[in-house]
């Protein structure tokens, strides 16, 4: 988790700061092959060059950015887990359970849809 101790320790709030390091570490160990980076000064999880996740904290909420193609193959997700979307973002308020298990499904569409790219982005 050392990639990310900088961008955690940034955040004040002493809850919000342990919640944003159980994600990142839940998707560190259920994902120990992806490569940790700090990019447009949020996490992102990266597979052979091309990005998987990104996380960024707001004092509202975590936001989860699966790129455009995945959030809508899995907005009925969100919906039901009563998290706020936009274009690019999931939001999961702080008071909200984290869905780990839809989380787990973004990010093994995005390695098996993204198998092969050779850019970052779609």
């Amino acid at each position: 988790m050392k990639d990310f101790n900088d961008y955690i320790e940034k955040i004040e709030n002493p809850t919000q700061k342990i919640r944003m390091k159980e994600i990142l570490d839940w998707i560190s160990s259920k994902y120990p092959f992806l490569e940790k980076k700090i990019a447009w000064n949020q996490p992102h999880f990266v597979h052979e060059g091309t990005f998987i996740l990104g996380l960024s904290y707001s004092r509202a909420h975590v936001a989860i950015a699966p790129e455009h193609v995945t959030l809508i193959k899995f907005k009925e997700l969100a919906e039901k887990n009563h998290y706020e979307t936009t274009d690019n973002i999931i939001k999961i308020k702080w008071n909200q359970t984290v869905d780990y298990d839809y989380l787990a499904q973004m990010i093994d569409f995005n390695l098996n849809d993204k198998l092969g790219y050779k850019t970052y982005w779609r």
